[in-house]
């Protein structure tokens, strides 16, 4: 959305661009020195770089969580990469089999499987599941034979330990906007400030969404590869991921959404948004998520010859400063190359994480800078934030980044208590190699002088105490007030 800064007459339009990340790796492994130095710059270099069940509320932030105590920070790993296997959901197949009719039910009550024997028939990186024989196994423990027997839209719910979202029932998407992330922290190198994903809120539209979509699309006939592009082995991870992302359209906006299916056609998605339908089977997964999510997805797939994830697809179009071209096919280790540091201080630690993350622990982080105008795209070495979640996918055993940029006038924070002083303290006295590298000097001249009246005035309205110590508010990463702001903007 494109908001003039009335109350500072300025020319453009600022915005802060604001990010949730799922992203928990070097929080639990890296000292907080070190993270600090290096957080924002891994980030944005990898921008797309669960287990409760009980759904999310708006009105109840969710806690951080804290770092795992007494962990080496770097070094040799004990044990190779490619023995290590995510834990797997087979133990799911029996409650989801319930559904299923002889005699795709019994192919689905194998029970347990050989070690050795799964060891040996991992799927290559590059193989289509789709041609792999029934014995071939996901990183995850499914064999081929189940995967191709749960068929399409299965019950990710079940297989993955994370509910479906509850309808959202008082939704109108004319005039959605998305909830008012405030992700500011003071001290500014305290945590990487990371959360449990609230699961209501993993897909989150705005009253925008037509608009993004034609935008997307638009960027993707006229860029193609350098936004959307998949490789061999990526078939199961995309249409996964696609098949998750419809299923929680269609159970948070019902009023919208739909899934059907008849036997001619197969599986068709209704957009009652859009007002048109998406016939599954005639596109790429990644094609219909193109036409209907508006946020970007990346898959890291695992490769059983070392146990290194690599970057075998996505769909990318508000990657800022950065495209799908540049980093396909890399391990995780080369796309994080440029970051100082890393190979001696992260680099395991990064490769241990991404090999024992749960299916069931999806996570979500929030980060923040300051922007002229709303890009979505932009070539390299132009100023970027991006808006970003990670997560394992049950059957591939993939692991999932997606993530969107919202922006919001800096000319809203003014009416938010305590957010002017934070946001100004942390533009003022945030360490120098951060507020550098987030470009905020290109702005500054505008955000600080506006921050300074709007924290002196909500002083003098009794709106904030005098003398307050500027710290991260209780209500982080929202603001006091914040949930009958936005609600009333709503109408509800």
């Amino acid at each position: 959305m494109h908001a003039l800064l009335c109350a500072i007459k300025s020319r453009y339009a600022l915005a802060i661009a604001i990010s949730l990340s799922l992203s928990f790796v070097y929080f639990i492994l890296v000292p907080k020195r070190q993270r600090d130095i290096v957080a924002d710059r891994l980030f944005s270099t990898l921008p797309f770089l669960h287990r409760g069940r009980r759904a999310s509320s708006s009105k109840t932030p969710p806690r951080s969580i804290s770092p795992e105590k007494n962990v080496p920070n770097n070094g040799p790993p004990p044990v190779e990469l490619k023995n290590i296997f995510p834990p797997s959901q087979r133990d799911t197949l029996s409650k989801v089999a319930e559904s299923y009719a002889s005699p795709t039910k019994e192919k689905l009550l194998g029970g347990v499987i050989d070690d050795a024997e799964f060891r040996k028939s991992i799927i290559p990186l590059t193989a289509d599941y789709r041609e792999c024989g029934p014995s071939t196994y996901t990183p995850t423990g499914f064999s081929m034979e189940e995967v191709k027997a749960l068929g399409d839209f299965p019950d990710y719910a079940e297989l993955s330990g994370v509910p479906l979202p509850n309808p959202y029932k008082e939704f109108k998407i004319e005039s959605a906007i998305a909830r008012p992330y405030r992700p500011f922290r003071w001290a500014y190198h305290q945590t990487m400030s990371l959360t449990k994903l609230e699961t209501d809120w993993w897909l989150e539209l705005e009253n925008n969404y037509a608009q993004r979509i034609r935008e997307r699309k638009e960027l993707y006939a006229k860029h193609g590869k350098l936004v959307l592009q998949y490789l061999p082995g990526s078939e199961l991870a995309c249409k996964e991921i696609m098949e998750m992302a419809l299923q929680f359209l269609c159970a948070r906006y019902p009023q919208y959404f739909s899934l059907t299916h008849d036997d001619s056609r197969g599986y068709i998605f209704q957009n009652g948004i859009l007002k048109n339908e998406t016939v599954i089977n005639t596109m790429h997964p990644l094609l219909v998520l193109l036409e209907n999510v508006p946020e970007d997805f990346a898959c890291m797939l695992r490769n059983p010859e070392d146990g290194n994830y690599y970057f075998r697809a996505g769909l990318l179009c508000s990657a800022l400063g950065w495209n799908v071209e540049m980093k396909i096919g890399l391990p995780l280790k080369e796309i994080h190359s440029p970051i100082p540091d890393y190979k001696e201080k992260m680099e395991f630690s990064m490769d241990r994480y991404f090999s024992k993350m749960p299916t069931s622990r999806p996570i979500q982080r929030g980060s923040w800078g300051l922007e002229v105008d709303t890009p979505i795209f932009m070539p390299p070495n132009d100023p970027h934030e991006d808006w970003q979640t990670l997560r394992r996918l049950p059957l591939s055993g993939s692991i999932i980044f997606n993530f969107k940029a919202l922006f919001t006038p800096i000319s809203e924070f003014r009416d938010e208590p305590y957010v002017p002083a934070l946001l100004l303290k942390v533009l003022r006295e945030g360490k120098a190699e951060i507020m550098r590298y987030k470009n905020t000097w290109h702005v500054e001249h505008v955000a600080l002088p506006a921050l300074e009246r709007w924290s002196r005035e909500q002083e003098e309205r009794g709106v904030t105490e005098r003398g307050w110590e500027v710290r991260t508010l209780e209500e982080s990463p929202w603001f006091r007030g914040w949930e009958g702001k936005w609600r009333g903007r709503q109408g509800f």
